[in-house]
């Protein structure tokens, strides 16, 4: 995580440790992703069995409730960050035999496929842009659990009702507390995109002559990419 903050070693747009769900390293993940400002850290998150135990097996079924009051427990407040549950079941490309793996492979799927087939300002969620390369998500929910999961900014991974095989992503919600546009995914990806795009070029003018002709030639690059977001 330290070499990934640093700017000019490393160049992403999502960051992702599949699996480790350490508050002491998830935590380091989201003030490295603010402190960069450039990336939005898709978390793997604790989960509690119904013990009311920390889940260390990847077999065990978590208990939904318990693992929402240990995730508010942690108060996280950031639009850089956004948590996804459950984990969900894929098919291992060497044999093809369904195993379970953190949601944040799964989703990182679903951001690509949401830039593929539209734009970073896109919600990545839903039927169209939501679908994971997954066969089943590990733990069937009811609606009352999905809100109770929505209302906690974690992003619900289940199967709807008469489609079986097929497992969405139903939320984009980052963990910024305060009600705001940066609440949610797409808005604060879309900002990630423009200043990325911006700072390119940027850097194509960076040593050249401060005076009207340079900052004219910046405002004849940007213009396009401002519009084609508006448009």
């Amino acid at each position: 995580l330290d070499v990934l903050s640093d700017k000019s070693a490393t160049e992403f747009q999502l960051l992702a440790f599949p699996g480790q769900r350490s508050p002491r390293v998830t935590d380091y993940a989201i003030r490295a992703c603010e402190d960069r400002f450039d990336a939005l850290y898709v978390m793997d998150i604790l989960q509690k069995d119904a013990s009311d135990q920390i889940i260390e097996d990847s077999l065990l079924v978590p208990h939904v409730r318990n693992t929402i009051g240990l995730f508010e427990s942690r108060s996280l407040d950031s639009s850089f960050a956004a948590a996804y549950f459950p984990d969900v079941l894929v098919r291992r490309p060497s044999d093809r035999a369904p195993i379970v793996v953190p949601p944040s492979v799964g989703m990182l799927g679903v951001m690509s496929l949401n830039d593929t087939i539209a734009d970073p300002w896109f919600a990545p969620a839903g039927l169209s842009r939501g679908r994971l390369s997954a066969i089943d998500s590990k733990l069937q929910m009811n609606r009352d659990l999905l809100d109770e999961l929505y209302d906690a900014d974690i992003n619900p991974i289940y199967v709807p009702a008469g489609r079986p095989g097929e497992v969405y992503a139903f939320g984009q919600k980052t963990l910024l507390q305060d009600k705001s546009a940066l609440d949610r995914i797409n808005v604060r990806r879309l900002l990630i995109d423009i200043r990325r795009k911006v700072k390119a070029v940027g850097e194509q003018l960076l040593f050249e002559p401060n005076r009207a002709s340079t900052l004219a030639k910046f405002s004849s690059l940007v213009e396009p990419i401002m519009a084609n977001v508006q448009k």
